[in-house]
C-alpha cells in the first residue's frame, strides 16, 4: 500500500502513544478525499487525543475539518453514551467513524472489574454493526505502551483490518498485521516521504538490462567514437 486509504469497515491501529498524531493525518486525508461526499465524520474522543492544532496542520484547510464532529469523554461511562449517542446521529451519508484509544478509559478504576469487559465490548459492537449499516471505514486505536493486552484484545475481535504504527528513523510507517505489507513511504510530522517502490508502483519499472548486452553496446559507442 501506499498512503493508506482507509475503506469500509473497522480498522484497528496500534499506535505508539495515546496521542500520535498518524490519527490524524489519515482521517484528515481521509476527509479531503471525500471533500464532495458531503457527509459526516465522528470522532470520539478519549485520553484527549483529538488536538485541533494537528488537525488543521494535517488538513492544510478549515474546509476539510466542516464535517468532522469531536465529543470528548472522560470516564467510560461518557465514552460508551458518545458511543450509543453516534448511533442515533449517524446518517447514510456517515463519512468515517474514529474512536482513538478507544478501550483505554475501560481499564480505569471508576469502573467495576465486573463491568469493564462488558461495556467495552457493547461499545465494540456498536461501533463494528455501524461501520457494516453505512459502508464506511470505522478507524479504532490503542497503543503499545498504554493500553494492556487485555485493552486491544476485544478490539481486534471486531477488526476487518489490524495496522501497526511503526516508529523508524525516516517516520512513521504502517504494516498490516499477518502479511508484512506496509507503506511504500513515511510520514514525518505533517511531511510524506516516499520510497522507490512507490514510484516504482506508480511509473512502473525500467526494463531490466542485460550487463552483457550493455558492455557491448558500451563498446561498440566507443569504437564509432
Amino acid at each position: 500500500m501506499h498512503q493508506f486509504e482507509l475503506e469500509p469497515g473497522t480498522t484497528l491501529l496500534n499506535v505508539p502513544s495515546p496521542r500520535s498524531e498518524i490519527v490524524h493525518r489519515l482521517v484528515c486525508e481521509h476527509l479531503t478525499a471525500g471533500a464532495d461526499a458531503g457527509g459526516a465524520a465522528y470522532w470520539i474522543d478519549a485520553r484527549a487525543a483529538a488536538s485541533t492544532h494537528a488537525l488543521y496542520e494535517c488538513a492544510g484547510s478549515r474546509r476539510t475539518l466542516e464535517r468532522l464532529r469531536i465529543a470528548r469523554a472522560f470516564t467510560a461511562y461518557q465514552h460508551h453514551s458518545l458511543v450509543r449517542d453516534v448511533a442515533r446521529r449517524a446518517e447514510p451519508a456517515t463519512t468515517l467513524l474514529v474512536a482513538p484509544n478507544v478501550a483505554s478509559l475501560y481499564r480505569d478504576d471508576d469502573l467495576a472489574c465486573w463491568e469493564r469487559e462488558t461495556l467495552l465490548i457493547a461499545s465494540l459492537e456498536v461501533l463494528a454493526e455501524l461501520g457494516r449499516v453505512l459502508g464506511c471505514p470505522v478507524l479504532l486505536t490503542t497503543t503499545g505502551d498504554g493500553d494492556t493486552a487485555a485493552d486491544s484484545g476485544p478490539a481486534a475481535d471486531y477488526a476487518d483490518t489490524v495496522l501497526e504504527c511503526v516508529r523508524t528513523r525516516e517516520g512513521l510507517r504502517l504494516e498490516r498485521a499477518g502479511d508484512g505489507d506496509a507503506t511504500a513511504g513515511y510520514w514525518h510530522g505533517t511531511d510524506w516521504q516516499t520510497t522507490i517502490p512507490y514510484w516504482v508502483d506508480i511509473c512502473g519499472a525500467v526494463d531490466a538490462v542485460d550487463p552483457v548486452v550493455a558492455a557491448h553496446d558500451r563498446g561498440l559507442l566507443e569504437v564509432q567514437g
